[in-house]
């Protein structure tokens, strides 16, 4: 039975004989799937970074990931290896399901630990078309979600900001694969609903288990300019302590993001 239904789905697709999932369902599988693989993870990302003038700049960092719970809370930490000007530097997130997320960003050069404001969430991400809020990711219930349109391949989605003079977009269509529940596409239109910012997934592997995506780019479509990332030693469910997550690792970096 459990290889018949399957295939009665895909044989009986156009007349509807196999039901969607629900809206609040898919947005959940498809957070789960982006942010919640194994209970904890770390990643080198290299960040290539073009300007409009097709002028390039990489950083290259690793983040650790821990989960309190699966879909819960979370905690992030970034720490910086190349370029020199920013080697060291460390960022932490704190992501509550709850309320606002704790972010903080330690410059080494100024010997500067500080602490970002909420309204920050929504700016460049160490100079690159990335945002801060995309490290860990956007809050589900910040957003109205509707189904737009079902294919054969995605769950199109539509997203409005519940709080919209909180964030420069007006609102947000995602492409989510129906097998993986990744999200592939996201296209942002600003306040005039016109498009400004495109994600997309270009390459995806499958690591212990887990479909992750291993290189994304982000565009700004006024500016011309881009980000892509590529992430690379990729390990899940590596036994990661909270303490590593804490204000004091900001500025004596642990072992497991030196390393």
């Amino acid at each position: 039975m459990r290889f018949i239904l399957p295939c009665l789905c895909t044989l009986f697709y156009a007349a509807t004989v196999c039901a969607a999932p629900d809206v609040a369902e898919i947005v959940q599988k498809a957070n789960f799937a982006s942010y919640y693989n194994g209970d904890d993870g770390s990643s080198l990302v290299e960040m290539v970074i073009t300007d409009s003038q097709d002028r390039t700049r990489t950083r290259l960092f690793t983040i650790l990931r821990k989960d309190e719970s699966d879909g819960g809370n979370q905690s992030y930490y970034v720490y910086f290896k190349r370029p020199s000007d920013i080697r060291k530097t460390t960022f932490l997130v704190h992501k509550h399901i709850q309320s606002e997320d704790d972010r903080w960003l330690y410059l080494p050069g100024l010997d500067l630990l500080k602490r970002l404001a909420a309204s920050d969430k929504r700016t460049s991400f160490m100079g690159s078309h990335f945002f801060y809020e995309d490290v860990s990711g956007r809050n589900i219930s910040e957003d109205l979600h509707t189904l737009e349109e079902e294919t054969a391949e995605y769950y199109i989605l539509n997203n409005i900001p519940k709080k919209p003079d909180e964030v420069e977009f007006s609102a947000y269509t995602i492409w989510i694969d129906k097998t993986t529940y990744l999200p592939m596409k996201a296209e942002y239109l600003d306040k005039s609903g016109k498009g400004y910012r495109t994600m997309e997934v270009l390459n995806t592997a499958e690591i212990q288990g887990f479909t992750t995506v291993t290189k994304s780019k982000i565009s700004d479509l006024n500016s011309g300019g881009s980000t892509i990332t590529t992430f690379s030693e990729i390990k899940y469910n590596i036994g990661l302590d909270q303490s590593l997550f804490t204000e004091r690792y900001l500025r004596r970096p642990p072992r497991e993001a030196r390393q």
